[in-house]
């Protein structure tokens, strides 16, 4: 979704925060507390997401589905549909607003993608109901760094209170190790491609601007039509730049396979280099849908989630657990797992450890106070804006239709 739409979306979500209902303070009577998980079940990041929500689930059963005294339970829900290619405003809107009216919610993980998260973030503020993003990575949602529009990250916080938080770094972290990929690829020059989408063209313009603050040449910036059959067109435009690189900034993997495959025949000495959206196997699987074996060998892709080395123990566990109970996973799949055991910190640091009554405000503020944990991604804190201290990605490359680990990023 272009951010050409945000206006009337941040408008429609007005209605909903003035039809919530319930003290923003948020007590949650009774014993059992719900934790909803929004993502796309249809399209693009349909696949990062069901492994998101497959790490959750790990997470709450590593626990028992209890904090103390509290059964929490999770409540899966789709912002797709199945007419949409991907997350869809007004589903994203629906999902909110549910987790708005319940009053057992204690907590929200997601929204996978950025413009979906920048759509449940304001309702879900206004009554003081925690946030977590396994993969929502858009610099504005939380600072006004490199990327960010007018009014970010202010606009998503009507109550002047953060209670967003996310364990995968943002898009300007990923933006440096891009520009470094680059350099080291020997690129003057590089031509930046997006489909349109929040994620896409947010991270695009990320990059954009951390290129020009260190001197690397941006030649150009498009956005490309999402499900064209054909892209021949706009590859030659892009050949005939000259470009040294391609950076492509996308969440649609499909649409983006095209592409690539058409960008690979006229720039055959060009790297192109990928963005995190695209650690998908319907982007790397030519099986699935994805980019064809010749192309393959010239992509390479930055990804939030590293090497399974580079993980501590605990980290290393869990991808293993994973690939026994759901298969080889996507690589959202960690961050899943960590936003909810993020989340259920949280509600057992607000109820010391599910003793005392479970308070919206306090979850958010517990959250938001986190500092030092130990986790399946390493040692990190949360900031005051609600990012994670971690600053790392890895690089892959694409072999066997699957991801290779290539290079750390960072």
């Amino acid at each position: 979704m272009s951010r050409r739409w945000w206006p009337a979306l941040l408008g429609a979500i007005a209605c909903l925060t003035g039809c919530a209902s319930g003290e923003p303070s948020g007590k949650v009577h009774g014993t059992t507390l719900t934790v909803y998980y929004s993502g796309p079940a249809h399209g693009a990041s349909s696949d990062g997401s069901r492994a998101a929500l497959n790490g959750a689930i790990m997470a709450l059963d590593a626990v028992g589905g209890r904090v103390g005294k509290y059964r929490v339970q999770l409540h899966a829900l789709d912002d797709s549909t199945p007419q949409s290619d991907g997350w869809d405003p007004n589903q994203t809107t629906a999902d909110a607003r549910l987790a708005v009216q319940d009053p057992t919610t204690i907590g929200y993980l997601g929204d996978f993608n950025s413009g979906a998260a920048a759509i449940s973030i304001p309702p879900l503020n206004r009554q003081s109901i925690a946030q977590v993003a396994p993969a929502a990575s858009a610099v504005g949602l939380t600072s006004t760094g490199p990327g960010a529009s007018p009014g970010e990250p202010q606009k998503y916080y009507p109550t002047g209170l953060r209670t967003f938080a996310r364990p995968v770094p943002s898009d300007a972290v990923q933006a440096l190790v891009q520009v470094r990929l680059a350099r080291s690829l020997a690129c003057r020059d590089v031509f930046v491609l997006h489909d349109g989408e929040v994620d896409g063209e947010d991270a695009g313009l990320t990059f954009l601007l951390t290129a020009q603050s260190v001197g690397l040449r941006v030649i150009g910036v498009q956005a490309f039509p999402r499900l064209a059959s054909d892209y021949s067109s706009l590859a030659l435009s892009v050949a005939h730049t000259g470009a040294g690189c391609v950076l492509l900034s996308a969440i649609d993997e499909r649409s983006s396979a095209r592409l690539t495959d058409q960008l690979a025949r006229v720039l055959p000495r060009a790297p192109i280099i990928a963005s995190s959206g695209l650690a998908d196997s319907s982007y790397t699987d030519p099986t699935h849908g994805g980019v064809s074996r010749a192309a393959a060998a010239r992509v390479l892709i930055t990804s939030p989630t590293l090497d399974p080395r580079a993980y501590p123990p605990s980290g290393q566990a869990f991808l293993a657990a994973y690939g026994r109970r759901f298969g080889p996973g996507e690589p959202p799949a960690i961050f899943g797992y960590d936003a909810m055991s993020l989340m259920l910190e949280a509600i057992g640091a607000a109820t010391d450890h599910g003793h005392k009554t479970a308070v919206r405000t306090k979850v958010a503020q517990a959250l938001l106070a986190i500092h030092g944990r130990h986790s399946v991604l390493g040692t990190y804190s949360i900031d005051r804006n609600g990012d994670t201290t971690l600053r790392r990605y890895a690089i892959y490359k694409i072999a066997g239709g699957g991801l290779s680990f290539w290079s750390p990023g960072s």
